[in-house]
């Protein structure tokens, strides 16, 4: 039996009393985790802003962005559908539409699926199929790579993985412009990079709930001071990375300001995990880092909209 299966029974009983039960639609919306689906759309914007050129189509923009929207609702739908068995163990986790007996898996499945096809699809109707094309390989990559391969076998589970969450900036720029720059893989890098030490403190404080549903995050397999460490040397590397996109010229001053305050704020948060090590550190780095990539995003969404840039 695969690690993390181990409560195949109580799963079934939820998924019987879900068939005599009808989902309302926020259980639906719950599928699509909206929070993880908002932070796509919010950054896959700020990559159609900040490309160069102005947008000729506002209208073709936002249905872009829309796929873009149902595209990341499809990925969290299939994550749930795939992962019902161990969110059914974890205390952060057990209340969502499937183990909680108010969506069946399979027509999880099914809603997922089709939202993937759909929103690939319009996508490639409003845009270009390079940006259809990098939303199809988004969803494939966080549902084949990271939900049922990576995030079961190893530690580097969320390394791997946040590609998928980093690539919406990417597909927003190619959907405006046909093309991925360099530009629009930095602003991939920002998020790749942000990602393992946001989601590690999440991990340190919620280390019983990954042991008790036998995922292999970092804490519990290399152990919390050895994560800790992880976390500060990612957010040594995250900073200059995030200052970048100034150096490259797309982005302007209130870029820089927001990325060097909000990066000293990220370390000294960071260092404290590392240093000290107690769960409200912890959750301390997991909020700003929050605040931090939100207002890096946001800063160059109101150069561009602004003409602060050029």
């Amino acid at each position: 039996m695969e690690k993390g299966r181990g409560a195949a029974a109580p799963l079934s009983h939820d998924g019987a009393a879900a068939r005599t039960s009808l989902a309302s639609p926020r259980d639906y919306l719950a599928l699509l985790k909206p929070r993880v689906m908002s932070l796509s759309i919010f950054t896959a914007l700020a990559g159609m802003v900040a490309a160069p050129g102005p947008i000729t189509s506002w209208p073709l923009a936002l249905f872009s962005l829309l796929a873009i929207a149902l595209g990341a609702g499809a990925s969290g739908a299939l994550n749930m559908w795939y992962d019902a068995d161990i969110d059914a163990l974890m205390t952060r986790t057990k209340n969502r539409p499937i183990p909680a007996g108010k969506v069946p898996r399979p027509e999880a499945l099914v809603f997922g699926g089709l939202l993937a096809l759909l929103s690939v699809w319009l996508l490639a109707l409003t845009s270009n199929y390079l940006a259809a094309g990098l939303l199809a390989a988004t969803i494939l990559f966080y549902v084949i790579i990271y939900s049922m391969g990576l995030k079961r076998s190893t530690p580097q589970n969320i390394v791997i993985g946040g590609a998928a969450g980093a690539l919406p900036p990417v597909v927003g720029w190619a959907a405006v412009t046909g093309s991925a720059p360099y530009e629009a893989w930095l602003l991939f890098a920002i998020i790749f990079i942000w990602t393992p030490p946001h989601f590690w403190a999440l991990a340190l404080v919620k280390s019983a709930d990954y042991d008790a549903a036998g995922i292999p995050m970092m804490p519990n397999v290399k152990g919390a001071e050895h994560t800790r460490l992880q976390i500060w040397i990612y957010s040594l590397i995250l900073i200059p990375v995030a200052i970048s996109p100034f150096f490259f010229d797309f982005a302007s001053w209130l870029y820089l300001a927001v990325a060097a305050i909000g990066g000293l704020a990220f370390l000294h948060a960071a260092f404290g995990v590392w240093r000290q090590g107690t769960d409200k550190q912890a959750w301390r780095l997991f909020a700003i880092s929050i605040f931090y990539l939100f207002g890096l995003f946001l800063a160059l969404i109101i150069e561009h909209w602004g003409g602060l840039h050029g």
